[in-house]
């Protein structure tokens, strides 16, 4: 991206000009607006967000359950390869990142961009629930594997019903004594409401002069003749059309990005489709139930499920008041977004994604025989897999809520086949002018790095510049924690001090 030189947003006959413009008003939009403020404040920002208020879509806590995603007790992040050994890598990965989001958070509240740490995370054990002599033995496995690991140094892990009840006690009463349960516990995990979190960096940028325009769709991003991107877009409220341009565009429009991304016709976009999946979870607010329960705790995946699918008991602090999920129940609906439209899958085929989306279709039939299973699951059913993790559970207590839609990203792979994905996917046009974001998990919660990776494609011009800053915000930037201790100990003190997450 070429270096701006503007100091504000300016009024033409066109529209408004922007330094940056950002679309969509989730985590990643906002995370991005409140780094590039912080980088180059006198750039000028617009940011345009259909709905009523930030953080209404993916980054809403209840749309966006299992937050604070750090590999801790995620078991699909831990895999046992062909040699029969457990592979730490991708979690180790996934919590490097993780606790890079909370050295930013931590600057973030010292400096006063959002407000006390309680309004937006929680610390929260995260335990790791199996049962069954395979599965138990897979789970002491990835202890001992991840023991070995600085990042992970502090896990325990233990067979025994009583001292499992003492962690959750709900996932003891009512258990067969004699069934064999294993689990791996950490003490410092987290809970993260990402719509406060949002919702309160939104609120900063609309204070640093960012204009914020809520109730606006973005119908299109196209190529300018002056080089710019021009950004049409509509007022819900009195259909008002107007095009606003800038020099840097990101789509952080969540389900509604890829849409925005093929019409702006750049290279990179080609052969990438989505492949949208509901989610339903039960939701209890009972305090008699939430207040016996303080974890997150997360079991393995049924045979032939998406790695999204993977079940788990959680505990949620959204709003300040407490309460307990489990799910997921995987649905299947043909909008991109919550708020979106049916129409939108079948209007993001192209003949550029159409072969890949195909292939993908061939190669995941078990996919979806699981969904159709899932759709057609009676309530007794699911209620069976809440009973797995919590056997005295009762059905007056609990009541099916529906989060919202993730698409996962279906693209080509270096040998150009067709492959769905599961994970987040960053797109940025050759030039760095233009970029955005496909695919879900663990997305809000690695947001930071994700953001990073974007200001190194789409700004490297200025990293140079920006590093000191950066490093500034982020002590461990650049830098592996897991290779480096020392420096492990040290941000991990001035994170769980800052943040307020002591055991």
């Amino acid at each position: 991206m070429a270096k701006s030189s503007s100091t504000s947003a300016q009024q033409s006959s066109e529209g408004q000009k922007f330094d940056v413009v950002l679309i969509g008003a989730g985590i990643m939009s906002t995370t991005l607006g409140a780094l590039l403020k912080e980088l180059e404040p006198n750039w000028s920002i617009g940011l345009f967000e259909a709905l009523d208020q930030a953080g209404q879509e993916s980054s809403d806590p209840w749309n966006n359950a299992g937050t604070g995603h750090a590999a801790l007790c995620e078991l699909n992040y831990t895999p046992r390869g062909a040699d029969g050994k457990v592979s730490t890598a991708k979690a180790q990965g996934i919590n490097e990142q993780f606790t890079v989001s909370k050295q930013l958070y931590s600057h973030w509240v010292k400096s006063g961009t959002i407000g006390s740490p309680r309004t937006f995370i929680n610390g929260l054990p995260h335990i790791s629930f199996v049962w069954g002599d395979k599965n138990a033995q897979y789970l002491k496995d990835r202890y001992e594997a991840m023991k070995a690991q600085p990042l992970f140094s502090d896990i325990v892990h233990t067979e025994d019903h009583a001292e499992i009840a003492e962690w959750a006690p709900l996932l003891i009463e009512g258990r067969d004594p004699a069934q064999r349960i294993a689990a791996s516990k950490f003490d410092t995990g987290t809970d993260v409401d990402f719509g406060s979190l949002t919702r309160q960096l939104a609120t900063h940028l609309g204070g640093n002069g960012v204009d914020l325009r809520y109730g606006h769709e973005v119908q299109s991003v196209k190529r300018g003749v002056d080089g710019r991107w021009d950004i049409k877009v509509k007022d819900k409220a009195t259909g008002d059309r107007s095009v606003a341009s800038a020099r840097f565009v990101f789509v952080g429009a969540g389900g509604g990005a890829l849409s925005l991304l093929q019409g702006a016709g750049i290279d990179e976009i080609k052969g990438f489709g989505g492949f949208p999946v509901s989610g339903k979870f039960l939701r209890t607010t009972d305090p008699t139930v939430a207040e016996k329960h303080h974890a997150k705790v997360y079991g393995l995946a049924s045979v032939g499920a998406p790695p999204m699918s993977v079940p788990h008991l959680d505990t949620r602090f959204v709003e300040g008041r407490r309460t307990l999920m489990f799910g997921p129940y995987a649905g299947f609906s043909t909008n991109f977004l919550k708020s979106g439209s049916f129409m939108d899958l079948p209007l993001s085929v192209r003949p550029h994604n159409l072969k890949p989306m195909l292939q993908v279709g061939k190669d995941n039939t078990d996919l979806v025989t699981y969904l159709v299973k899932e759709v057609t699951k009676s309530s007794s059913s699911k209620f069976e897999e809440l009973h797995a993790f919590f056997p005295s559970a009762g059905s007056d207590a609990w009541e099916m809520i529906t989060a919202g839609q993730r698409v996962q990203v279906m693209k080509k792979n270096e040998k150009g086949k067709g492959v769905l994905q599961f994970g987040t996917e960053l797109i940025s046009a050759k030039d760095g002018s233009i970029a955005g974001l496909l695919g879900a998990s663990p997305g809000a919660s690695t947001a930071p790095s994700i953001m990073f990776s974007l200001l190194e494609r789409c700004f490297g011009a200025q990293m140079d510049r920006w590093r000191p800053k950066l490093e500034q915000m982020v002590p461990s930037f650049g830098r592996a924690l897991n290779d480096n201790p020392g420096l492990l100990s040290e941000v991990t003190a001035d994170t769980v001090k800052t943040l307020q997450l002591q055991p």
